[in-house]
Order: structure tokens, then C-alpha cells, then sequence
């Protein structure tokens, strides 16, 4: 874990926030007291959130009557098809999210991922209404033009002071979509850019015009490889990346860009390790024919340390290392989509920090829990030889990444990363116990030793869903199976153990 200060307490809350209203706190899981309990680790015996509730509280139906009338308010404005519950963020407090109707569940699934440091973070409001971020957001500046005077330093003190192992430049961009499509971009202008004898060789008047045309030589036919049920975005470049379920892809005019297959690890590990050796084997042989063969060269691939809508996919830190020998062996860029798995939740700050690589990747791009987004990246050839050829309006926003600056000052303040790491073992312990007296239940359990990115195949996902909401817990799927979670940082044993004991009530139903 990088440089931090540490701290056993919360800091003592700025917010007129009201405490909620706790449940009688819960009976050890019976799960959890099962397994053998690891001794105390210093402060993380220590709540981070004081003030939230000591368990869940369901008072209603989910949705319920408050929250029905809410949805049906919001539908006559906006899509609620894919709603997952209607949210009172006013009421929502570290691992507890609110409704409308006094419920409060556990979350486990933190806006898809997102949330780093807990709901209504009082280290994050005192930056949230610091002159910094008013002038940030009341003055938004289109950074390519117009930088606000500080902007060096926000990037320095913030997002790069947390840049993975290699990297010492940052693009920041909007999203993790927009992140991901900036880096192809950058991929393609680097190759063209070898292709062509270097960054001082001009263009041609013939590559200025075709590209009018969206014609050779000026738009040239080339590729990203990504991978079988990988995902990367919804705009064009990165849904042409994307592979994990036909409803995002429907309809949508794609570019002919080539996949590679992604392992298909059996599980437990230990007791398959010749076959997943030779699956990761027959992968990366699969996936270096189709870089050297594809009709349209490959200038880079993308992937996903581990495989988060897809439906949790892992692979070991030996086929990413094989992967990366292979792009540096044929001169193809790679980046890695760190959009989800990044900022700490897999027990190291970058999950791809956990292959041990020899050479770092090229980019990697983030989003999601850092709260903005962009690619990071050291090789000065990546710069494009112009301005102008990645730019848009804002390339990213100052108030976002100040709002970063505070979410690592948190991570280091309260070593959350080492949190994550230690209460993710602790996790996994309990799951397998649950998986061995309710085989039927948890298949193919996965991520031991990534933090609490930790996932499991259920015949009835969709059911346990459901079910998980009436004892109090928010929990997420992914692919067409899997139940994965997606815990805050700040989630704690005691989490685990309320939530162990509500997916034991789940698996009795």
C-alpha cells in the first residue's frame, strides 16, 4: 500500500447528518463463527462509520409503497426498466443504503462498483465544499484551452500520486467508456505513427483527404483485440471491445475487430490445475494467431484483470504475465481496463499490480471508484505529434479529480486497501464454509486472494437476488449467473459476518 496515515476513528462528522435508526445488532454469523476467527488487526477492529447502523433494517416490501409511487413519478420522465431500487441517499450512511419506506440494506454492490469510501463520507463533503471545488464546479474549464492555474498540482497530489508501477502521465477523460475509447485512440495513432517513420514525418496530402472519407490511407484498417465475454464501454470504439451480453451490442453498427478466448478456469483451483494450465495455455496461443493473422492488424488489445459484467472471470497472474510477453514480442500495445477492478478492491491498489509483471502495461484506464476518469500511461510516444488529436470540451473535470485527491487521502488515512485485503480473506473463508454445507447454492466460488472481488455461480441467481433484499442485503450479478460482490472499501468483518448470515437465511429459504 502506497504512503499513508493511519488513523484508528472516523473523523468527526461535519455533516448534519442525523444518525439512523439501528437494528438490534446481529447475532454473529453462523457461517462466520464457524470458521476459525483470525486474531485482531490493529484498527481494523475500529468502526470508519461510528454512526451507521449497527445492521439492516427491512420495514417493507422492496420496492415499497413510498418507493412505488417514486418509480412511478420517475417513469413518466426517465427509463426505470432497469431500475434495482429507488435510493435515499439523504438517509444513506458508509455500507448502509436507504429507500424511501425506512429500509436499509447492507450494500454490497455500491452503484455497480463505485463507491469507494462510504455513503456520505465526511472527509469527501469537507472537499465537496471546499473553494477548490466550487470554483471547479462553477467554472468548469475546457482543460485543453483554458487549464485552471492549478491543474498540475491536482493531478500530481491526486490522480498521479497513485499511478500504477511505470506510469507517470495521466489523459483524464469523463467516464470509464470514454477512458477506454481514448486509449484505442492513442493505440492507433502510436501505430501509425511507427508505420509511417516516426512522429516528425508529416502527413501526406492523400491521408488528409481519405480520412474525410473515412477511406485509406487516411483512415486505416486496423484493430483492437479484446477478449470473449470481456467488457469495456457502450460507445462505439469501446462497444466494438465489448463481449458479455448481446443486449448491449443490438442494433449498433460495430467495427471488425477481432476476440481472443478468455480462460474458462474450473474450480477449486487446486484441484484442477493441469487443465486450467492447458486452458490458459490453449488461450494464449489463440490469442497470439489472432493478433499476427487478423485481416486487420492489431495495434493493441484490451482486457480486463478480472472480467466484472461478463460474469466475474479470472485468470492467474501467469496467463496476464504469458499475454504481456506476447504484445511485446510483436510490438501490439496493451492496455488494461482497470474501470472496475481498480482503487483497492482487489487488495492492491491496481489489480494488475497482483501479476507481478515484468514490463507494465502500456495503459491502463480507471474510472469507477476513483470517481473520474482517464488512462494512465509513460511512454511519451503515446502523446499524440499534434494537439488536437485527443481532445474534446472538458478532457475531464477538475472537480472530479479533487474529489479523487480526497478518496486517496481516505484510502491512505485509514489503510484501506490492507482493510480490503484482510477482511476479503476473511470473506472468502466464510463463503467457502456456506459452499460446503450449501453445495447447491455457491458453484464455482472465486477470488480468493483479490480482496473481496469475490464471485460465485447460482443455479436460482436471479431468486437469491431477490431474496437477498428481504433479509437486508443490496447485492449484485453479472453475466448470465454469477453473483458477484462489489463491497466499499471501508466494509468491514462485521459486514461480512451480517452479510454471511443473511446469505445462509437465503440459502435455507
Amino acid at each position: 500500500m502506497r504512503a499513508g496515515v493511519r488513523a484508528s476513528t472516523m473523523r468527526a462528522s461535519p455533516m448534519a447528518i442525523r444518525p439512523m435508526a439501528s437494528a438490534t445488532t446481529p447475532k454473529k454469523a453462523t457461517a462466520a463463527a464457524a470458521m476459525q476467527q483470525q486474531p485482531p488487526t490493529e484498527m481494523f477492529d475500529q468502526p470508519f462509520f461510528p454512526d451507521e447502523p449497527y445492521g439492516p433494517i427491512v420495514r417493507t416490501s422492496i420496492p415499497g409503497p413510498e418507493s412505488k409511487k417514486a418509480i412511478a413519478h420517475l417513469d413518466k420522465v426517465f427509463d426505470t426498466r432497469s431500475l434495482n431500487m429507488m435510493a435515499n441517499y439523504t438517509k444513506s450512511l458508509g455500507n448502509y443504503i436507504a429507500d424511501l419506506d425506512g429500509n436499509v440494506l447492507l450494500d454490497v454492490y455500491a452503484q455497480i462498483a463505485s463507491i469507494p469510501v462510504g455513503y456520505s463520507n465526511p472527509s469527501l463533503l469537507l472537499a465537496s465544499t471546499s473553494p477548490a471545488m466550487a470554483s471547479a464546479m462553477i467554472n468548469r474549464p475546457a482543460l485543453g484551452n483554458f487549464p485552471q492555474h492549478d491543474w498540475a498540482e491536482i493531478l500530481e497530489t491526486g490522480v498521479l500520486r497513485v499511478a500504477p508501477p511505470g506510469m507517470n502521465q495521466v489523459f483524464t477523460a469523463q467516464a470509464g467508456s470514454d477512458a477506454n475509447e481514448l486509449a484505442y485512440k492513442a493505440a492507433f495513432m502510436w501505430k501509425r505513427s511507427q508505420e509511417r517513420g516516426g512522429a516528425d514525418v508529416p502527413f501526406t496530402e492523400e491521408e488528409m483527404s481519405s480520412s474525410m472519407n473515412n477511406a485509406l490511407p487516411g483512415s486505416p484498417h486496423m484493430s483492437i483485440m479484446s477478449f470473449a465475454t470481456g467488457f469495456h464501454g457502450r460507445l462505439f470504439g469501446s462497444l466494438s471491445t465489448t463481449r458479455s451480453k448481446p443486449i448491449h451490442k443490438l442494433d449498433i453498427p460495430a467495427f471488425d475487430w477481432p476476440q481472443a478466448p478468455f480462460p474458462a478456469l474450473k474450480y477449486p483451483l487446486e484441484q484442477h490445475i493441469e487443465e486450467n494450465k492447458a486452458e490458459e495455455q490453449r488461450c494464449l496461443d489463440e490469442a497470439e494467431r489472432v493478433m499476427t493473422t487478423y485481416h486487420n492488424p492489431v495495434a493493441g488489445i484490451v482486457i480486463e484483470p478480472v472480467q466484472s459484467e461478463g460474469g466475474d472471470n479470472h485468470a492467474s497472474p501467469a496467463f496476464f504475465r504469458g499475454l504481456r510477453e506476447i504484445t511485446k514480442k510483436h510490438n501490439i500495445l496493451m492496455i488494461v481496463d482497470e474501470v472496475q477492478t481498480g482503487v483497492g478492491a482487489t487488495g492492491k491498489f491496481w489489480a494488475h499490480e497482483h501479476w507481478n509483471l515484468q514490463h507494465p502495461p502500456d495503459m491502463v484506464t480507471f474510472s469507477k471508484k476513483a470517481q473520474t476518469a482517464g488512462y494512465y500511461f509513460g511512454n511519451d510516444e503515446l502523446r499524440p505529434n499534434k494537439p488536437y488529436r485527443q481532445f474534446n470540451t472538458w478532457m475531464g473535470d477538475p472537480a472530479r479529480a479533487i474529489l479523487f485527491r480526497a478518496i486517496i487521502d481516505e484510502i491512505e488515512r485509514l489503510d484501506l486497501v490492507r482493510n480490503t485485503a484482510e477482511t476479503g480473506a476473511y470473506l472468502f473463508s466464510g463463503l467457502e464454509n456456506l459452499a460446503q454445507r450449501f453445495p447447491g447454492e455457491v458453484l464455482n466460488l472465486r477470488g480468493k486472494g483479490q480482496g473481496t472481488f469475490i464471485a460465485w455461480d447460482s443455479p436460482r441467481r436471479d431468486e437469491v437476488l431477490k431474496k437477498a433484499k428481504g433479509v437486508g442485503i443490496n447485492i449484485g450479478g453479472s453475466g448470465e449467473r454469477a453473483v458477484r460482490l462489489r463491497p466499499m472499501l471501508i466494509f468491514q468483518k462485521k459486514h461480512a459476518d451480517i452479510f454471511l448470515e443473511g446469505m445462509e437465511k437465503v440459502f435455507s429459504s
